[in-house]
């Protein structure tokens, strides 16, 4: 077999292997796990915060927020705290508080989403998924 018979061969061969693992990696059941741009986040979430840990410490200040599992969980200046999907619904960029404006903002574009979600300005269209919280003592629980 000469040299380029053998590589051609190899090279189908390899092509093949390689390509067969995305066939499968754009099943439904994987999608679903996934927040994608567009879809307004929305994934089920359901986990605490103990608010005396340092990692959570800049929500125990109005103004204050975090993201975690997703989430940008905030605290508005009048004390209120709110969490929503931390991904933009334009083209997926992470979204950021803005507590002198009372609202989130994505970078990549300029959207920007009231402290319910809702868009405010576009480009995105869609509004963020709303989360519920719940403050018992010093444990914040972000679910829905």
């Amino acid at each position: 077999m000469k040299r380029y018979e053998f590589l051609s061969a190899l090279g189908v061969s390899a092509g093949t292997v390689l390509f067969i693992p995305f066939l499968t990696s754009c099943s439904k059941s994987s999608l679903d796990t996934t927040t994608t741009p567009g879809d307004g986040g929305g994934l089920p979430v359901d986990f605490t915060l103990d608010l005396t840990q340092t990692a959570n410490a800049d929500l125990n200040s109005n103004g204050g927020s975090l993201l975690k599992n997703g989430v940008i969980i905030a605290r508005t200046s009048t004390g209120e705290f709110i969490a929503v999907s931390s991904v933009c619904t334009h083209q997926g960029g992470i979204v950021q508080f803005e507590s002198a404006n009372n609202r989130f903002h994505c970078n990549n574009h300029g959207s920007n989403f009231a402290t319910t979600g809702s868009v405010l300005n576009g480009p995105a269209a869609t509004a963020l998924a709303k989360y519920n919280t719940s403050l018992t003592g010093t444990s914040l629980r972000i679910y829905g």
